[in-house]
C-alpha cells in the first residue's frame, strides 16, 4: 500500500536561478545544496535547457526552482488571488516572525502582518519571482486543534453543498476581524 514518506521537493520555476539561490540564502538562511543542469529534459527527452536548483527548507524538506532561458518569460494565474499560490515555512516562535519581519522590512522587503490565524501567525512577503511566502509560527494549544478536528469533515461537506463559509472554526478570526471594527 502507497505510504508518503515526506515532500521529496516542490520545484516552483524562477527568472534567475542565481538570483534565487542568493536571496533564499540570505533572507531565510537556506543552504544550497544541489544544481542540476541539462540541455534536454530527461522525462520527456524535450530539447529545453534548464538550471535547476535545490535549496534545504529543514527537516528533509527541499524547495527547488527551474530556471528556463528557452521558455517564454514567467506568469502566473490572473484568475487566482496572489495570496492563494504561497508556499508556507514553519518557525519555531513569534519572536521569530517579529525579528525576520523587521530585518525583512529593512532589506526593503514589503511584509504582510503578524497575522493572527488563532492556531498560528503568520508573515506573508513574495521572493524575487513574486512567488507568496509565508513563515509561521505555531501557538495552537491542543484544546483547539481538537476543535478543529472534530469539524474538518463536517466544514468540507458543508462546503461541497454549499460553497459558502461554514462557520464551525470561525472563532479562528475573529480577533483579526474584529480588529477592523
Amino acid at each position: 500500500m502507497l505510504q508518503i514518506q515526506r515532500i521529496h521537493h516542490v520545484a516552483y520555476r524562477c527568472k534567475d536561478a542565481k538570483e534565487t539561490v542568493e536571496w533564499y540564502v540570505k533572507h531565510l538562511n537556506m543552504k544550497f545544496v544541489l544544481a542540476i543542469a541539462e540541455d534536454q529534459v530527461p522525462s520527456t527527452k524535450a530539447p529545453d535547457p534548464y538550471m535547476h536548483v535545490f535549496l534545504d527548507a529543514g527537516q528533509g524538506n527541499v524547495l527547488a526552482f527551474f530556471e528556463l532561458p528557452n521558455s517564454p518569460a514567467m506568469g502566473r494565474d490572473p484568475n487566482t488571488p496572489e495570496w492563494v499560490q504561497h508556499i508556507a515555512f514553519k518557525v519555531d516562535s513569534v519572536q521569530t516572525l517579529q525579528e525576520t519581519k523587521a530585518r525583512l522590512e529593512a532589506a526593503g522587503i514589503e511584509v504582510v502582518g503578524i497575522t493572527d490565524h488563532t492556531i498560528f501567525k503568520s508573515i506573508y512577503f513574495f521572493d524575487p519571482n513574486g512567488h507568496r511566502i509565508e513563515l509561521a509560527a505555531d501557538v495552537g494549544t491542543p484544546d483547539m486543534y481538537e476543535k478543529l478536528d472534530a469539524v474538518k469533515w463536517d466544514m468540507l461537506n458543508e462546503w461541497a453543498q454549499t460553497k459558502r463559509a461554514p462557520r464551525h472554526a470561525a472563532w479562528m478570526h475573529e480577533k483579526e476581524f474584529h480588529a477592523l471594527d
